[in-house]
Formats: structure tokens, C-alpha cells, sequence
């Protein structure tokens, strides 16, 4: 289940770019997007608001901005989340506001998100470029999952069945990177990354001055 946001889309070329990160559980997406932080400084992760119980080791602010239901529907009406989606029975939302100010100061915004998110998210920035990331195999979706311990085995096989729906919408996406090999996997998104900065509304967007007096529009 997913709600679509009320806003309608907004063309405006920022100084700095969305980046959407999507993938099913277990593909190695925090894994990807972690090393990638570590490396570019000048990307600010969106720190996502759930109502799902933190993990062991997480911290509220840190990994999420962990709220009840209740809070997390009242700031919903209120109309402070870019997107909204019920994942695997909890509800996961990012903050507009925030993600606008940072892109208007002229930063990077990456966001870890599910495709239903990615889908409202293209309603508010068309230009936000999504990158899917893929397992080799399912078999190594399921390996991955069973090695890192978070999950009940319920969980983990429910987790497997929507597999198969969430990568579907693959095709959605801007960019597929097969993450098999992690060292080329990482590569292959710090490409994408140096690649989208070079696009001409990028371009136009962070050297503004430059452009008006070479005359390009």
C-alpha cells in the first residue's frame, strides 16, 4: 500500500541533485550507499521517519527518525513528507522541506527508497535520478538476507516473495547496477553520480553566472 503525493511536479533545476537509490532487501543497497558517503562528502544522506522498531545497534536520527503511528500520520495530514509508503507492515516517509533547502544550498540529496516511493517522489522532481540495484541472482538475495541476521525467517520469506514485484519496476529506473561484485558495483554508482553533476541543468543550475555571460540558456 502507498499514497502518491499532493504536489505536483516541479521542474526548477536546483543547484544540487536528487538521487534515488531502490532496491529489494538484501541486494546490498546501505552497503553501496554507505561506502559512496564515505567517499563524497558532499552528498547528505535523507534520513527516512518510520514507524518500524529500531534494530540492534541503531540509533534514532542516525540510521532513522524512529516516531509512532500516530505521530507519523499527524505529520503526514500535515503535509511535511515528500512520500509515504507502507513497507512489509510499517510505514517509512521522507521530509520535503528538508530535502528542499539542502538541494536550494546547492548539495547533493541521496535517498534509499522503495519503488512506490521513487514513484512519488518523480511526481514532485522529474529530474531526480533513480539508480536500481540488482542481485546477480535470487539465490544470493536469499544468501544475503540469511547472513545478515535482522530478520525472522517468516520475515525473510516474505521479503523473498516481494522480491519478484519490486524488481520489476527496474525498468522505471534512470540506472541498473548489478551489485555482484562489490568494488565494481561501487564504481559503477560513483559513475553515475559524476555523470548526472554534468548534466546541462545541473551545470546551469550550480554556474549560473557563467552561463549568462557566455550567453548559453
Amino acid at each position: 500500500m502507498s499514497e502518491t503525493s499532493s504536489h505536483v511536479a516541479i521542474d526548477t533545476a536546483y543547484p544540487g541533485n536528487l538521487f534515488m537509490v531502490v532496491a529489494p532487501s538484501g541486494a546490498g543497497k546501505s552497503t553501496l550507499v554507505n561506502a559512496l558517503l564515505a567517499q563524497d562528502p558532499a552528498i547528505r544522506l535523507s534520513i527516512s521517519h518510520t514507524t518500524r522498531a529500531p534494530r540492534p545497534g541503531e540509533q534514532d536520527g542516525r540510521e532513522y527518525h524512529f516516531t509512532t503511528v500516530d505521530a507519523f500520520r499527524a505529520a503526514r495530514d500535515r503535509g511535511e513528507f515528500l512520500e509515504w509508503a507502507e513497507v512489509h507492515g510499517n510505514y517509512y516517509a521522507t521530509s520535503r522541506v528538508w530535502i528542499e533547502q539542502q538541494m536550494a544550498q546547492g548539495n547533493d540529496v541521496l535517498l534509499e527508497i522503495d519503488w512506490q516511493g521513487a514513484q512519488q517522489v518523480h511526481q514532485r522532481f522529474s529530474n531526480a535520478t533513480e539508480i536500481f540495484i540488482l542481485p546477480p541472482s535470487l539465490s544470493a538475495l536469499e544468501e544475503r538476507l540469511n547472513k545478515r541476521g535482522q530478520d525472522e525467517p517468516n520475515v525473510i520469506v516474505r521479503r523473498l516473495l516481494a522480491a519478484g514485484s519490486e524488481m520489476a519496476h527496474a525498468s522505471e529506473s534512470d540506472y541498473v547496477i548489478i551489485n555482484e561484485i562489490f568494488e565494481r558495483a561501487l564504481e559503477e554508482l560513483r559513475t553515475v553520480i559524476r555523470a548526472t553533476r554534468l548534466r546541462f541543468s545541473s551545470q546551469k543550475a550550480r554556474h549560473t553566472d557563467l552561463f549568462i555571460e557566455l550567453g548559453i540558456h
